[in-house]
């Protein structure tokens, strides 16, 4: 990494000039500026986190709004905008009060209504969420910081689905906001959590800027992974984007941000050597990456085509690029992910180190494969690494006789046309590369990825109806070996239908100075609440 003549001249002068002030002038300017923690992370081009499932948007989510119930660092479900609650003998009837102190980022107080029809949006959206308005019989408020849910079954897991930390999180909104259809994007911004989004400030491919909701009444429980006191130490966090690599870590060395999120694989050695600088794996479990294919258009409507790609994906050859060292990554054939409780080996057999082109070829073959349009949804801001993984697809599908095709795009770009169910020509597409943690694909309640029914699961729209059936008993199992056994069972069905293609596993690390402290590792979110700042 190199810095140029004119970045030398400038920081030199700068820090010429700082020790050229009184040192007592200096702590007394210090004192009086603002605390600011700024940090590199991808760009925010969704600001809704129910209506999508975007990583970033989770993470502004996680800023400025607050959930009924967070995750501790042992994924136990505690209170977090609940005061108290209680359910019935019958276990039936759910009810919940607001604690003391929740106000949104307008003035106004946060009621059971609020949260009632903040419950029934994410609902629509997240499989979980389904399930609780599937068996629900009421859910509404019975005072102002009063509401219930009411059931026509038990079920066990309901407390658990309202703390879980797979996208879309169940967000608090306003009541005004969350009456707009799941379909349809926030944008007011307007939360009861710790942070304030400030939309003076907003720079959209630049920056973001958070400011201290010092209205903002923390719970008197110690910090405990997404649970207990969001306790905010400084007064603005700024969210800056810059996609180049090598500029983001030196401005990483210079002291210029404080925190880098997924730093590219092959700086990481340059990170190690600098003693000012810290490498650490927050997001437990990492992630999965996962191919989608459409089943609603050909070629991949056909069981087939899509049972060609299990053999024809070299596992290896994508994470050399998408992670290349070898310490941060495996390969992956568990639709539960690398190491959760449910990960198995279940109708596996078709992996094998290198792929089978051959046997793709003649799957393709037997899908009655004519030479359509393949299309790849391939982002353009996320990465050389992203990028490039498309393109290996595209050759990789070339090889075998394949019509593929890319479709360059930015990210905001593509998380809204892959809404599409047309075919190609009508602004459709064939694949796109996603991921997902390792911690949420232990839980096909949660995981928008282990849905399997049609036009009401997540993009791609995977159906089969065996599949659900196995997974709507999910719920109601009571012990881990029997779940271990519906996992098994649920794994063998989706192989045989191939409801999608796995590409590896991998960390993700993030990069900050040591001056910087108070960090929380838990999957999915990377508080912004607790930092402290040297």
């Amino acid at each position: 990494m190199t810095i140029s003549r004119r970045e030398f001249f400038k920081v030199s002068l700068a820090a010429g000039a700082a020790l050229s002030t009184p040192s007592v002038l200096r702590s007394k300017a210090a004192a009086a500026e603002p605390l600011t923690i700024r940090m590199v992370r991808d760009n925010l081009k969704v600001y809704d986190p129910i209506w999508t499932t975007s990583g970033v948007t989770a993470n502004h989510g996680a800023a400025i709004y607050d959930t009924l119930f967070a995750l501790d660092s042992k994924f136990m479900p505690q209170p977090q905008m609940v005061g108290n609650w209680g359910v019935s003998e019958d276990k039936r009837t759910y009810t919940f009060e607001l604690r003391d102190g929740l106000a949104w980022h307008d003035g106004t107080p946060v009621t059971a209504a609020d949260c009632v029809a903040s419950l029934r949006r994410w609902a629509k959206v997240h499989p979980g969420g389904k399930l609780i308005m599937a068996r629900a019989r009421d859910i509404s408020a019975k005072d102002q910081r009063t509401f219930i849910i009411a059931l026509n079954e038990p079920l066990s897991l309901l407390i658990n689905i309202l703390g879980d930390v797979t996208a879309p999180l169940p967000f608090m909104m306003r009541e005004k906001d969350a009456e707009l259809p799941a379909t349809e994007q926030v944008t007011s911004n307007i939360g009861s959590g710790p942070f304030k989004f400030n939309k003076d400030l907003a720079r959209p491919g630049a920056s973001f800027t958070y400011d201290r909701n010092d209205q903002y009444v923390p719970r008197q429980e110690a910090s405990d992974g997404l649970a207990g006191g969001k306790i905010v130490n400084v007064d603005h966090v700024v969210w800056n984007i810059i996609s180049d690599q090598q500029t983001a870590l030196a401005a990483l060395q210079a002291g210029e941000v404080d925190l880098l999120d997924s730093p590219a694989v092959d700086l990481l050695s340059v990170i190690d050597a600098d003693p000012n600088l810290e490498v650490r794996d927050l997001n437990q479990g990492g992630l999965n990456n996962v191919l989608r294919m459409n089943f609603l258009q050909p070629p991949f409507n056909n069981v087939k085509a899509r049972q060609a790609l299990l053999h024809l994906i070299d596992q290896e050859a994508f994470l050399n690029i998408l992670f290349p060292d070898p310490r941060f990554r495996s390969t992956v054939t568990s639709i539960f992910g690398h190491s959760t409780l449910y990960t198995n080996d279940a109708n596996t057999g078709w992996f094998k180190k290198g792929g089978d082109p051959e046997k793709a070829k003649q799957l393709f073959k037997e899908a009655g494969y004519v030479g359509e349009k393949v299309l790849i949804l391939q982002p353009t801001d996320l990465g050389l690494a992203a990028s490039s993984a498309c393109q290996l697809l595209a050759d990789t599908l070339r090889k075998v006789g394949v019509n593929a095709e890319l479709a360059s795009m930015a990210w905001g770009e593509l998380a809204t046309r892959r809404s599409n169910k047309g075919p190609v020509d009508n602004g459709g597409w064939s694949l796109f590369i996603s991921d997902q943690s390792d911690y949420a694909l232990g839980n096909p309640i949660g995981s928008p990825f282990l849905v399997a029914s049609g036009d009401d699961a997540w993009y791609g729209w995977p159906k089969s109806d065996e599949y659900e059936a196995l997974r709507a008993k999910w719920a109601d199992v009571e012990t881990l070996d029997q779940r271990k056994d519906l996992a098994r069972q649920m794994q063998t069905v989706w192989w045989d239908f191939v409801g999608d293609m796995r590409l590896g596993q991998n960390s993700q690390p993030i990069a900050y100075r040591k001056a910087l402290t108070g960090l929380i590792g838990m999957p999915q979110i990377l508080p912004m609440w607790n930092l402290r700042k040297a």
